[in-house]
């Protein structure tokens, strides 16, 4: 049987006019093959076997999504090396223009033409930015990148990161560069993919402490990410205290279950329907002013 009735069910017994997804990646094909067939030799940031769930084409994938009942979802894209960056943002700027409920995404990497392409990025309509510390494998706090967390602190545009040391550490991930990051930068937007998963605590006080920080629920409280990293249960108070900066995502296409345990899981913890219309829609429209 489809999937699409019964993730739509899941908005509309909530009363929701739809999902929006911060968090599922589109990409240059020739890029997102790359990714796909590192998943599939379960490299070692994942460590594990992760059968790619929504491996079509783009327009099968973006239908999908629409099937589903997301109104707004995102093209996460990220550099592993110097000049790529620009070249994603203009791949991404063109994906949006042809795909109206992708909200624009940019990303940035290291490098001195950063400060650059991110302004261009900011002044030409993107609306989240990503980034990826455990693939980029760079600290948040280079230097080259001072120009940026500026530029963005001073725009507003949220930015995605993946900053947690999930599935498996990186040499600059973990709560500590991010502290320091925001002990810069008080202001910066960033939306902290995955909750922080493993360091849900620490992500969880800084997100308490800095008031612009949201975090994501990207493949946390299910059945697959609960087997390995359990999101604690004595910080269930705080995901009530937080009720209004959580967004949800997915992941989508790059997950290795289906998209309605990324919603279903969200029930784990019984915190009520005013929670699930909160994180499933409601904060993120008012983020990314979703009408």
């Amino acid at each position: 049987m489809s999937e699409d009735p019964h993730v739509q069910e899941f908005w509309r017994s909530l009363g929701l006019p739809g999902i929006i997804d911060v968090h599922t990646h589109f990409m240059p094909a020739n890029v997102m093959e790359k990714v796909w067939s590192y998943f599939d030799s379960a490299g070692p940031l994942t460590g594990r076997p992760w059968p790619i769930r929504y491996r079509h084409d783009e327009d099968v994938r973006i239908e999908q999504l629409r099937r589903f009942g997301v109104r707004r979802f995102t093209s996460m894209i990220y550099p592993h090396k110097p000049d790529m960056a620009a070249w994603l943002n203009q791949w991404s700027a063109e994906f949006a223009a042809h795909t109206p409920d992708c909200l624009r995404t940019s990303t940035f990497y290291p490098e001195k033409s950063a400060a650059s392409y991110v302004a261009e990025a900011i002044e030409s309509g993107t609306r989240v930015f990503k980034s990826h510390i455990q693939v980029g494998d760079y600290s948040p706090n280079d230097p080259l990148l001072d120009p940026v967390w500026g530029l963005l602190e001073e725009s507003g545009v949220p930015i995605v990161i993946h900053c947690g040391s999930g599935p498996a550490p990186g040499k600059y991930t973990g709560p500590e560069p991010i502290s320091e990051l925001l002990a810069r930068y008080p202001g910066l937007p960033l939306i902290i993919a995955h909750m922080g998963l493993p360091e849900y605590r620490d992500f969880l006080e800084l997100t308490a402490k800095y008031p612009n920080v949201y975090l994501d629920t990207t493949m946390a409280f299910t059945d697959h990410s609960e087997e390995l990293s359990p999101f604690p249960r004595d910080q269930v108070y705080r995901l009530e205290d937080l009720q209004e900066r959580i967004v949800f995502g997915s992941d989508f296409p790059n997950i290795p279950y289906p998209y309605l345990d990324g919603l279903e899981g969200l029930t784990r913890f019984d915190l009520g329907d005013a929670w699930l219309r909160a994180v499933c829609h409601d904060n993120a429209a008012r983020l990314f002013s979703v009408e």
